[in-house]
């Protein structure tokens, strides 16, 4: 845990000691992204077949060579690009991806998952049905206000806490995933990345709340449904093998009232959420930061977001009980899973992203309902972040008259509806679509919870996830 959270704070303090450098011409990173040929794009799906196959063929070899499997596609794509196009453009690419996408990201995982694992929500649930059901419904309104990862590292250990009669649970864990870790994120800025990227260009902060909230009460009354119809069904067969709720409960003892122990950290969500938000907000020169390399600026937003979410994950360490975080079962095994696989992920989909952004253009998106299925669908393996970003500057550079004025250009209600709901909707599609789904499914194998495999998940999540946005397609976006 130390040795984590030193690691961490040494890469934000290099930032800052970091020496200034002089600008480069953006035109020559340009010239490269518009040289970068298809194939360009290997190493990233070598790295998620790794993290599709592996796993199944050589589960104990991954376990223990993840990061090194990571690196070595990491290094597949770097090499060749620093021979093609010259080390200091590579070299470039490689701080600008690590230290200005990776560093804020896995910081502001690091405190959610922290903080949120000083929380623990005690008292005799039981996982029944309609239990899991109102979890799942509370995870998912706390998403769009604290954070799909920060939604999802409270609520789940309650989640598996109270199923830990059940023997079959990974669907519990997969509609989870669905919904609080995805879904839920919809309603506001603070839910989820992309819709943050939006506010800062010109959204209106509530925008989201009341353009998207018809898109997801509809989709959680379709997953609630089919949720309720699978997990009765497992129900009874739980029964029937003469497994009940009771069965991890005192017979003789008094059922235990529902608290929160830890609650002083709901204080420390609090400060990463004013960290997040005051990095938007703040009264910056754009493009002012620390210089690191050519023109790879790390920005003073950026800077006080780390600092102050180390900050809240520091005071939670040490102000929070021993006890509340073995209640938890808490360890940094999740966290470290994420942090080695993304920092692969986020290197190699360099190229993916610099081909999206040069092409995204042509591809011919003048309408919601594909707009929103070309979002949605690479927000499935590539950031959603950057994805949203792109497809919003193709919405603005379509010329409408009247919208939603953003600093891309006028974008109109339903291509901006289209774009944000692909962006957080279709997350949860795979296991790398976001953050904390790979989180969760770390913390319910923890627990002896025998998950889906990569293709295995995405046999659930095509099957129930897709028809759903089929008909959000033919509700919210086929019309101009």
């Amino acid at each position: 845990m130390k040795k984590a959270f030193r690691t961490i704070l040494a890469a934000v303090a290099v930032l800052v000691m970091s020496a200034p450098a002089v600008f480069a011409d953006e035109t020559a990173h340009e010239a490269v992204n518009e040289a970068l040929p298809i194939w360009s794009i290997i190493p990233f799906v070598g790295m998620l077949l790794s993290i599709a196959i592996i796993p199944l063929v050589k589960p104990d070899w991954w376990d223990r060579n993840m990061l090194w499997a990571a690196l070595a596609w990491s290094a597949l794509f770097i090499i060749p690009f620093a021979i093609a196009f010259g080390p200091g453009e590579a070299f470039y690419r490689l701080l600008e991806s690590v230290l200005l996408d990776f560093v804020p990201f896995i910081v502001l995982l690091f405190g959610l998952f922290v903080v949120a694992g000083g929380i623990a929500i005690k008292g005799t649930i039981a996982g029944t049905t309609k239990m899991n059901l109102i979890l799942l419904l509370i995870g998912t309104f706390l998403a769009s206000w604290i954070g799909t990862t920060g939604a999802a590292m409270l609520m789940i250990r309650p989640v598996i806490r109270a199923n830990a009669w059940r023997e079959k649970k990974a669907h519990i864990v997969v509609f989870f995933i669905f919904t609080v870790a995805n879904m839920g994120g919809c309603l506001t800025p603070l839910g989820d990345p992309p819709l943050f990227m939006g506010f800062q260009r010109g959204v209106p902060f509530l925008w989201t709340t009341t353009h998207m909230l018809p898109i997801l009460l509809l989709n959680v009354v379709i997953l609630s449904v089919v949720f309720v119809l699978i997990d009765r069904h497992y129900c009874k067969k739980e029964y029937a093998a003469g497994r009940s709720p009771e069965d991890m409960m005192d017979a003789d003892a008094p059922k235990e009232k529902i608290s929160i122990e830890g609650a002083h950290n709901f204080i420390f969500i609090a400060m990463i959420i004013f960290g997040v938000i005051l990095s938007g907000v703040l009264p910056v020169p754009h493009g002012s930061g620390i210089h690191v390399f050519d023109d790879c600026v790390f920005p003073w937003g950026s800077l006080v977001e780390c600092v102050i979410i180390l900050i809240a994950a520091f005071l939670s360490l040490k102000t929070t009980k021993k006890s509340t975080r073995e209640l938890n079962e808490f360890t940094y095994g999740p966290i470290e899973e994420v942090a080695k696989l993304f920092i692969g992920i986020f290197i190699t989909m360099i190229p993916a992203l610099a081909l999206l952004q040069v092409h995204g253009s042509q591809l011919g998106l003048s309408h919601p309902a594909p707009i929103f299925w070309a979002t949605g669908m690479l927000s499935s393996f590539l950031d959603n972040t950057p994805t949203y970003l792109v497809f919003l500057q193709v919405a603005g550079s379509l010329g409408e008259a009247s919208g939603v004025s953003t600093a891309v250009g006028m974008v109109h209600v339903r291509m901006l509806e289209a774009i944000s709901a692909g962006a957080v909707f279709m997350g949860a599609n795979t296991y790398i679509g976001n953050a904390p789904n790979f989180m969760v499914k770390s913390i319910a194998e923890e627990n002896k919870i025998k998950m889906p495999s990569f293709f295995g998940y995405m046999a659930w999540s095509f099957s129930i996830l897709i028809p759903t946005f089929i008909i959000d397609t033919l509700i919210f976006f086929l019309q101009d």
